[in-house]
């Protein structure tokens, strides 16, 4: 399971109601604040998650409201002596423009090892936990070199607990290393085999997270039968042309990519303030029935519809 909290959703500058980008997703004791925009740090408070073990950072490009929260925040970890290490992760040219914003202006004269660290990814897994990856992708917008992120969990056998006790396994270390694909000796020089008390393979929930982009077809292969897609709905398909000519989706093009994608549930971000939110909405559903149109603060938890 993975939870998701929308921090900011507005489009290229605030509004009354709405922060610039930022998405927190959580997955057990991890946390990854995706896109950090201005004002990022007062919606944590505000939201009352704290920053503790909010240190990895992962930015989908390097426009300036995706990540001028990154000085603000990165000044206050440094006051208030939360948290040791920031890791961001990003393209080179996202780097190249958080580089200068932090090390050139928020640590400039900063003695002693930098806090921050820059990680240079490229599309792949980069990320890789006992329970799940993530994996970054290519995606398209006005030469920015961005990329989207799924956070997918591993595969995982059930065990079996009739079949343990049936073989009369006694509970202690002999069931947790069955449980992680380790045959065992048991006291009584038994020899147990993982099939024998596992069931079948079970997928794993997923959640695809794309920032700004223009050209939903290329991202069809990276987003396909995720459990939850997280993406831009800047514009309506009345203003196509304005979506085509700053390079950013419209509500039913988002939701036609969610619909030939297959995916679970569909969340759009990212809304310019000159349409209300019902109107995003009401496009969205008639493509695609399971779409939220998220608000700050809004959260939710992503599992496997299955599950």
């Amino acid at each position: 399971m993975f939870e998701i909290l929308f921090l900011g959703t507005s489009a290229s500058a605030p509004s009354a109601h709405r922060g610039l980008s930022s998405l927190l997703i959580q997955h057990e004791e991890f946390r990854f604040l995706v896109d950090c925009g201005e004002g990022t740090q007062r919606q944590i408070l505000t939201a009352g998650v704290g920053f503790k073990r909010l240190n990895q950072i992962l930015l989908t490009h390097g426009h300036l409201d995706h990540i001028l929260g990154l000085g603000g925040l990165v000044s206050t970890f440094l006051r208030w002596d939360v948290i040791e290490e920031i890791e961001i992760f990003g393209t080179r040219h996202t780097l190249d423009r958080v580089h200068d914003l932090i090390f050139g202006v928020v640590l400039r004269g900063y003695q002693g090892k930098p806090p921050v660290i820059l990680h240079e990814i490229k599309p792949g897994t980069f990320w890789e936990a006992e329970r799940f990856t993530i994996t970054a992708f290519p995606v398209e917008h006005r030469g920015s070199h961005s990329l989207g992120y799924r956070f997918e969990e591993r595969i995982r056998r059930p065990f079996l607990v009739e079949a343990a006790e049936s073989l009369e396994i006694p509970p202690g270390p002999w069931r947790r290393d069955l449980v992680n694909g380790q045959t065992v000796t048991l006291p009584d020089g038994r020899v147990i085999e993982p099939d024998q008390v596992l069931g079948e393979p079970i997928k794993g929930t997923s959640l695809a997270v794309v920032g700004d982009t223009g050209n939903a077809e290329k991202l069809l292969p990276y987003v396909q039968g995720v459990d939850a897609l997280v993406i831009e709905a800047t514009y309506i398909e009345s203003e196509a042309d304005l979506a085509e000519q700053f390079d950013h989706l419209t509500a039913a093009r988002a939701a036609g990519l969610a619909a030939r994608a297959q995916v679970g549930r569909l969340f759009l971000t990212h809304l310019s303030r000159r349409y209300r939110r019902r109107d995003i909405l009401n496009e969205a559903q008639e493509i695609f029935p399971n779409v939220h149109v998220a608000r700050d603060f809004d959260s939710f938890q992503i599992r496997r519809e299955d599950d």
